[in-house]
């Protein structure tokens, strides 16, 4: 198959004027379907936007090659537009785009396609075609410049598979490079690599993992011999096997951008030697920066947060469920004070919803601390992790203590592992199975136990002793203070104090406190949810898909549904959050609502006094929050 049998001269304009990167994407969508290849416009058009929002297609020198692969798909196509004046693609390189190709290709194991498209891709990566390309005065000189092309250039996996030993080579590099959809990127950033290390005068052999599969697969011969190995991939590739050797590992877009300097320091020998643990490691996940250590931590992170939302989101709904169960079957007008304590578990299917979904809260804290660890240490920082994050969860330092469980443990491992790599050779290889767990165990409990918890808790008490010599001054202040607190923290010591000094109130008949305190912890989520609808840009594809269940949990007065979302920006989501929840608490106080139930949120608000100007306060401590979300946090770049 030739590159022009997938054109149709129905999808190329030379034309073009899109004013945006998303206007750049609708018109070179819209030419797509004239060809008649595509039976969903709308859901190709999604597909899009979907490849689109992992990273950037524009790879930099005015050339974008954004890609769909859906059932939408009837037949594999291409599409073409060039942009005389250019657009702003937020391409690796700032640059604006030029030359767009849109590629769409069938959900099918009929691959044939790929090869031409992987060869389409490489082809643009020199300088002088797509130059002509630009300067085409017509369709079919345009179509020629391809065919031409198209003719004399071998494909990418036959150049790949005779790349040959280089004249005088001093250094031997293999390379690995992959991406999500595996059908560009994977063969430019092997190109780009090729054409690096030859320039260098280096040895370079390349795996690719396109949609086809693995070519071009690394010998074990080739591995044992190899000076370095560069993993430039955004998605699962087998990495036990380079187990002792130096090893770059990056995102595909690096390789693409930064194959030079992938390859001189490739060159230069200053690189981690990787230690594998198991089969396969995800590697270089899809952002636009790498390599500082504001990316790193994020990506740790983030690496905690994405395992945690699951556990958050059922269980938050299961609870949610139990208070529902609860509210449609109990008057809660008849119950005591002591029976409303229990409100959620009164009715025996309540209670199991209840259950079930604590279960899965519980493993909450622990799965956020064990992730963001295996993010710095790999797998022998798991358990640490998980350890750590359960001390946080039974202790007093709650979600806080949890993140910092998460980065000592990996950095506990990162340590154990130079100290073992001075150890004879039989200890050093049994470190992973015995001395990392058990030493690295160790260290985590004295820490978590001497150090974070007693700060932690000596922080509580002193919350706890405050609070109780405001309860004579002023309410309005006292409900500032005390929606604040819920938001801190959202179920750590802050919380907590805040939460106890409602329940004692409740118990000494002063019901203004627990009102405050509840709206408080209702805010974050219900902030959270409707900052995910507003602002976008602000928040990654996952989060945005769960942030409307935050609805749910913050009218179940469910904080926990804001933690992922504040562990992954703590920076820009507390202060958002806090200063929210310290509006809706005062403004609850100064209305005079009151509340005789320590938990519900909505299903309660037949016992809230006052309450209509209760849910006034909520909206506005919402709308606060929402605000400054949108205001304090930075685009988020995928």
């Amino acid at each position: 198959m030739r590159i022009t049998e997938l054109l149709d001269k129905r999808s190329i304009s030379l034309s073009g004027t899109p004013g945006s990167k998303s206007e750049a994407l609708d018109q070179v969508v819209e030419l797509m379907v004239k060809s008649g290849k595509i039976k969903d416009a709308e859901s190709y058009r999604r597909q899009v936007y979907a490849r689109e929002e992992e990273s950037t297609t524009g790879i930099g020198e005015g050339i974008a090659i954004p890609h769909g692969k859906c059932d939408a798909v009837s037949k594999p196509g291409l599409a073409a537009m060039v942009v005389k004046d250019g657009v702003d693609f937020d391409s690796l390189d700032g640059e604006p785009v030029t030359l767009i190709f849109l590629i769409a290709a069938p959900n099918t194991e009929d691959n044939v396609h790929l090869d031409v498209l992987s060869k389409l891709s490489v082809l643009m990566m020199d300088e002088e075609f797509s130059n002509n390309l630009r300067n085409a005065k017509s369709v079919d000189e345009f179509l020629a410049i391809i065919d031409k092309a198209d003719e004399e250039k071998a494909s990418i996996d036959e150049r790949l598979a005779d790349t040959g030993e280089a004249e005088g080579a001093q250094v031997k590099i293999l390379a690995v490079t992959s991406c999500p959809t595996g059908i560009a990127h994977t063969y430019m950033a092997a190109e780009a690599l090729e054409k690096a290390a030859k320039e260098k005068n280096c040895y370079i052999r390349i795996e690719t993992r396109g949609s086809g599969g693995a070519k071009n697969v690394l010998t074990a011969k080739e591995i044992e011999e190899a000076d370095c190995i560069i993993v430039a991939a955004d998605t699962q590739v087998p990495m036990d096997r380079f187990d002792g050797k130096k090893v770059i590992e990056c995102q595909v877009s690096d390789g693409i951008s930064r194959a030079n300097e992938l390859v001189e320091q490739a060159i230069a020998g200053n690189v981690p030697v990787y230690h594998g643990q198991s089969g396969t490691k995800a590697v270089g996940q899809p952002t636009k920066k790498s390599g500082g250590v504001g990316h790193q931590i994020y990506a740790q992170l983030m690496n905690g947060v994405s395992h945690m939302l699951p556990f958050v989101v059922g269980g938050g709904i299961l609870i949610a469920i139990a208070f529902l169960i609860d509210g449609l079957c109990v008057d809660m007008n008849a119950l005591d004070v002591a029976e409303r304590v229990n409100f959620g578990t009164i009715t025996p299917i309540a209670a199991w919803f209840k259950n079930l979904g604590g279960v899965a809260f519980g493993f909450m804290l622990p799965v956020l601390a064990g992730f963001i660890a295996m993010a710095i240490g790999d797998r022998p920082a798991l358990a640490l992790g998980f350890v750590g994050g359960m001390i946080a969860a039974n202790g007093k330092s709650g979600f806080l203590g949890a993140l910092v469980a998460g980065f000592v443990a990996g950095y506990t491992i990162l340590l154990l592992r130079k100290v073992c790599d001075k150890l004879p050779d039989f200890l050093e290889k049994i470190a992973p199975v015995l001395i990392y767990p058990l030493i690295g165990i160790l260290i985590m409990g004295l820490l978590m136990s001497f150090i974070v918890e007693p700060v932690m808790g000596g922080i509580n008490t002193a919350l706890n002793n405050g609070l109780t010599s405001m309860g004579g001054t002023s309410k309005v202040i006292l409900g500032l203070i005390l929606g604040g607190m819920m938001a801190i923290d959202m179920g750590g010591p802050f919380n907590k104090a805040a939460y106890v000094f409602g329940t004692a109130a409740i118990a000494a008949g002063n019901y203004d406190i627990m009102a405050a305190v509840m709206i408080g912890g209702m805010t974050p989520p219900c902030a959270i949810a409707l900052a995910t609808l507003l602002f976008k840009k602000k928040f990654t594809k996952e989060e945005r898909e769960s942030g409307p269940t935050n609805f749910i949990m913050g009218l179940a007065f469910i904080t926990e549904g804001a933690i992922p979302y504040a562990a992954s920006d703590p920076i820009h989501v507390l202060p958002s959050c806090v200063i929210g929840s310290g509006v809706a608490g005062a403004l609850s106080m100064l209305f005079g609502c009151t509340l005789m139930a320590p938990h519900g949120g909505i299903f309660v608000f037949p016992v809230v006094g006052n309450a209509l100007m209760y849910v006034v306060a909520l909206v506005a401590g919402t709308a606060v929050s929402t605000i400054l979300l949108g205001i304090l946090k930075k685009n988020v770049e995928e």
